[in-house]
């Protein structure tokens, strides 16, 4: 029963169209149908018009901003997406740009999702030149002798070789070889031989090149270059001179040794040299980027630290986890003959030690496949002429190679393996780091080695490769041609690759193509291992499996997820909602968008405060997860926002993923974890013995080898089953709880392995897959000791909310409430708690451990925070400061081994705020009518006194508190002022209460004075005027006429005199 989706039309169309139709319209619908092959979706970084072409790349040369997508988002109205967030990811703001970055950060102008340790989906650039490229002629490559590919495993960006003849150009890749470029180098080639500088002769030829995380670096001649530019000016040559710099101008280089492994932080390389600094090692550091050499020894040369006069180093390995150098020298004596020695040097102490002199001839193995150097063996005539060596960190297994091969797990005992032809010489080897190493001589032969084994298999040339080109000529595969050369070796996925050059037709051209060694390994033991009986009139051929099992198989195996640390993403692509199903041009762009905001999402979420919700997706669809249905409504009825539907359910992270009954790639231990699984085996039924050639095996025995046995146990239970002929054994791997001090989160981790082997299996069982042959009975894995990666502590803020609101029998919150940050108030006991975390498995739980709380920072806003100093800080946290600086205190007695500062836990008693006179938040000013606030950096860490863990917590956060009081003179400052005020205002009200009658009577008998006036002004201005209109007038008129003015006057004075009485008597009244 196929799940719910959207109702799409019936069209009537052919069977097999109909078939096609369905996987391209409903791709949802696949997940329950098995053995289905999944689809890759690249998503490439393109401008907008060119989304959705084939094979389109654009190069952001100038470093502008993505062309924007608003317009396809904006349509998305009614989709389960936030608009304005993801229309930011994607905009043509400069912070969200796309650019050309430099070699160190892993990133180039095209973008596709491909698995990566850590996290599924990792940002990777396909590089692309246009017109600046050589062409792939016959004579770079035909008759040319391999190289190998050195780089820094599971780090560097692109890979890089040399070996070109005369010419300065290096064969570069970023996909593995899928597709790749050959690249003039800007570079001097200056030759600076003189008689401290020994040099036969001077060649273009670019002989060795390492590629790492933050750079590249090649030797040309004795001079050593790196590039420190981008990759878009790796390969021009007006701009890629200045980028090229060279390093030890003035030393004679001979030779460049890789450090296949980061650690510390850093990565490594070291150069050899020769003339006046000979028996002395160029260790080089990278850093972010910078490089840096040291010359080693530090006080005096190899020869002189082991006493003799002449030596030369011929080859360098640098053993991280002890930090330590191991020196392949020769040494020439006049008395005798060279030899050679293994030589110990110490980096941190200065200290050299002899640890092995190499026979000088090669052992007599007397038939045997191996032979322990004890010093009592016989010896061949021919010379042992060692050549360089090769160290895996995870199993300690040393390699010493030239025209033998010596291996040792301590570096002091070796065994010899006498199934390689004294012969012959190895030129390089090639280790995939998880049990596998090929060996490359210097005749092209290939050779193979399983480690833990003795048995060294020959592979090309063999009747098995014979036999296997026959079968891919037949079947016209393009990977094969009568004329070819190979260009290197190496391991991809755990499995053996070639880089080859083929002439077909005249034509010319590079493939890389897979090296079937577990079909060889077959064809050469059936090829071997056969008897023919005659049985009546015929013969038969008949085969002797060696296998001691005929089923294997991995039970009871955990989830994955917790012990590979790798994050998972489900990021499917929207459903187009058209009559066709096809994507386009808009779907694409959305798709792009959505992924990028989920990548953003990832890498946002680590942030102090923990989400409610432990999933970075948890943010995305939070405020729309109510209206699922309604969405799912409209995009069954075709009426989606652009004609796109975008599913939340489709977007999530994974934390349930199950096992494939087989050990994952790599197993992470903290402090006293264990793994645990178990192994089904079932015995071959015994065989009639035909000749002493043929062994019967009729038992079967499991061994699991540790490499570090002082730090991780083993134990095998097993149950003998012996109705079924089988066995079942359980293993359980544990850490021992003392071999790795406290570190942060995937940082600084011991590199250890288990091999879980069926004795007598290595090179003669095979299991048959769909994906071919498949080697069982001897399976590596890499164990990684320390803090696991994706483990974090987060403030619990939801649980510290509620907790103290219960204890404090209230809570109140700053009068700007901030969701993000809640406040804390000062009198209030403050009781935090913190949760750790696990980004991998979704596991959220409360931090039951110990924990050192500091207040290293603060500020009253939070843009005056700033960071104090360490006496600061031991002023401000420790209980033995006596300058009256605390800022804070517990009853908790509990402290630190020099009692420096205390111990807090889940369990602890709360903190109280102290602020006392000379701490940064006493005295602390309000900004505002409303209490003070400060803003406190506190860091919580739990390294040293924690002692359940082998994680490294530190956890920084800024912590809101308001309610601070003021200081006792600036309160009592305030007090009086206000006081005096209060006094002052209560002064007036009485005064102004007492004289207002007085004040209104005033009031109003000079208002009434200056109505006098003004009516006075009045007349006397109209009476001018009518003796002027009336000058010849009698004098009895005259007369009459002043009385009836002055009758008029008094008249109007004795009723404003009854107004003002009227008037004061009313004010009486009221």
């Amino acid at each position: 029963m196929s799940p719910a989706g959207p109702a799409w039309p019936r069209l009537r169309v052919l069977q097999a169209l109909w078939a096609l139709l369905v996987v391209l319209v409903a791709p949802w619908r696949l997940w329950a149908i098995k053995n289905t092959q999944e689809c890759t979706w690249q998503v490439v970084l393109n401008n907008f018009e060119t989304v959705g072409k084939k094979d389109a790349s654009d190069r952001f040369v100038d470093q502008e901003p993505l062309y924007t997508v608003d317009k396809v988002f904006s349509l998305l109205v009614d989709a389960p997406i936030d608009p304005d967030e993801v229309r930011g990811l994607v905009s043509g703001k400069r912070e969200r740009s796309w650019t050309c970055t430099p070699l160190g950060s892993g990133h180039l102008p095209t973008l596709s999702l491909q698995t990566y340790l850590g996290f599924p989906y990792y940002l990777k650039i396909n590089y692309s030149c246009k017109g600046e490229l050589f062409n792939l002629i016959p004579r770079y490559f035909v008759n040319v002798p391999s190289r190998p590919l050195w780089y820094t495993v599971d780090q560097t960006p692109v890979f890089i070789l040399g070996g070109i003849p005369e010419e300065k150009a290096i064969l570069l890749t970023d996909t593995n070889f899928k597709d790749f470029f050959l690249v003039e180098l800007s570079i001097d080639s200056c030759w600076v031989g003189s008689f401290y500088c020994p040099q036969a002769s001077f060649t273009a030829t670019i002989f060795d090149a390492i590629a790492t995380e933050s750079t590249l670096f090649i030797r040309q001649n004795q001079l050593i270059y790196y590039f420190t530019g981008t990759y878009t000016t790796l390969h021009e040559s007006n701009r890629g001179s200045e980028r090229w710099v060279r390093v030890l101008a003035n030393e004679c280089i001979k030779k460049l040794c890789p450090v296949h492994f980061h650690s510390n932080g850093s990565e490594y390389v070291m150069a050899l040299t020769t003339g006046k600094h000979e028996g002395y090692v160029h260790f080089g550091t990278i850093t972010d980027g910078r490089v840096s050499f040291e010359l080693l020894p530090r006080q005096r040369s190899v020869c002189n630290g082991i006493l003799v006069v002449n030596c030369s180093i011929t080859w360098a390995v640098f053993i991280a986890g002890d930090y330590n150098l191991l020196l392949l020298v020769e040494i020439e004596d006049p008395s005798t003959r060279k030899y050679f020695q293994v030589v110990s040097y110490d980096l941190v102490s200065d200290y050299l030690v002899v640890l092995y002199t190499i026979p000088e001839f090669i052992p007599d193995a007397r038939g045997l496949e191996f032979l322990m150097i004890l010093g009592t063996e016989s010896y061949t005539n021919f010379p042992m002429v060692p050549k360089g060596m090769s160290y895996n960190p995870y199993n300690n297994l040393l390699f010493i190679w030239g025209n033998f091969l010596l291996q040792s797990y301590n570096s002091e005992n070796f065994i010899y393996l006498a199934d390689f032809p004294k012969e012959l010489s190895i030129k390089y080897l090639v280790n995939s780091f998880y049990g596998d190493t090929a060996i490359v001589t210097e005749t092209e032969e290939i050779w193979y080695l399983l480690e833990g084994s003795y048995q060294v298999y020959k592979l090309f040339p063999s009747k098995g490769w014979e036999v296997h080109v026959s079968l891919q000529v037949m079947q016209q595969s393009s990977l094969y041609a009568p004329n070819e050369t190979m260009v290197t070796l190496f391991y991809e996925d755990n499995k053996l690759y070639q880089l080859v050059y083929l002439i077909d037709h005249q034509q010319g051209r590079l493939v890389k193509r897979l090296v079937p060694v577990e079909q060889l390994l077959m064809y050469q033991q059936i090829s071997n291992d056969y008897l023919l009986e005659r049985q009546g009139s015929h013969l038969t051929l008949s085969f002797t499996n060696f296998c001691p099992f005929t089923v294997m198989r991995l039970r009871d195996l955990p989830n994955p997820q917790i012990y590979t640390r790798q994050e998972r993403y489900r990021a499917q692509p929207p459903r187009v909602l058209e009559p066709w199903g096809f994507h386009s041009d808009n779907s694409l762009a959305v798709y792009q968008g959505l992924v990028y905001y989920l990548l953003w999402l990832h890498s946002k979420y680590d942030k102090p405060y923990a989400d409610p919700v432990h999933d970075p997706t948890w943010r995305w669809w939070k405020n729309k997860k109510q209206d699922q249905d309604y969405y799912f409504y409209l995009a069954s009825n075709w009426r989606s926002a652009g004609s796109v539907h975008v599913d939340m359910a489709s977007y999530e992270k994974i934390y349930d993923l199950k096992a494939e009954n087989e050990l994952p790639e790599r197993i992470f231990l903290d402090k006293g974890t264990s793994y645990r699984f178990s192994v089904f085996l079932t015995a071959r039924e015994p065989e009639p013995v035909h000749g002493a050639s043929f062994q019967v095996q009729s038992q079967v025995g499991l061994a699991v080898v540790l490499a570090d046995p002082g730090c991780i146990e083993a134990v095998v239970k097993e149950k003998v089953l012996v109705n079924r002929n089988s066995v079942l054994f359980w293993v359980t791997l544990s850490d021992k709880r003392f071999c790795f001090d406290q570190g942060i989160s995937g940082h600084h981790l011991m590199k250890t392995s288990m091999l879980v082997k069926v004795v007598g299996s290595s090179g003669h069982c095979f299991q048959n897959t769909h994906q071919g042959p498949r080697m069982q009975g001897n399976l590596m894995v890499p164990v990684l000791i320390g803090c696991p990666p994706g483990k974090r502590l987060a403030f619990d803020i939801t649980y510290t909310l509620e907790y103290n609101r219960l204890q404090n029998k209230h809570y109140f919150d700053c009068v700007h409430v901030d969701p993000e940050m809640p406040c804390f108030l000062f009198r209030d006991v403050f009781y935090p708690f913190f949760l750790i975390q696990d980004l991998v498995t979704g596991d959220s739980g409360s931090f039951q451990g110990s924990y050192v709380l500091k207040v290293v920072g603060g500020g009253p806003t939070l843009d005056t925070v700033k960071e104090y100093s360490e006496e600061d800080i031991y002023r401000f946290n420790s209980p033995l400061d006596k300058t009256d600086s605390l800022i804070w205190t517990t009853r908790n007695t509990t402290t630190t081994e020099d009692s420096a500062f205390n111990i807090l836990s889940h369990n602890s008693l709360g903190i109280e705020w102290l602020c006392l006179e000379n701490s940064p938040c006493h005295d602390t000013i309000p900004h505002s009518i409303f209490a003070s606030e400060f803003f406190f950096k506190v860091l919580v860490s739990n390294r040293g006194v924690d002692k359940s863990t082998y994680c490294d917590y530190q956890l920084t956060f800024l912590l809101h508190i308001h309610g601070l009081p003021l200081s006792a003179r600036r309160a009592f400052l305030i007090l009086m002022v206000s006081a005096s005020l209060f006094v002052g205002l209560v002064i007036l009200y009485i005064i102004s209460c007492l004289l207002s009658p007085y004040v209104v009577k005033a009031c109003n008998v000079l208002c009434w004075k200056i109505n006098n006036i003004i009516a006075w002004e009045s007349y006397t201005y109209s009476t001018a005027s009518d003796t002027r209109a009336f000058s010849n007038t009698s004098g009895t008129k005259s007369g009459e006429s002043s009385g009836g003015i002055s009758r008029v006057v008094s008249k109007v004075a004795e009723e404003n005199k009854t107004d003002t009485k009227e008037t004061l008597r009313k004010k009486s009244i009221s």
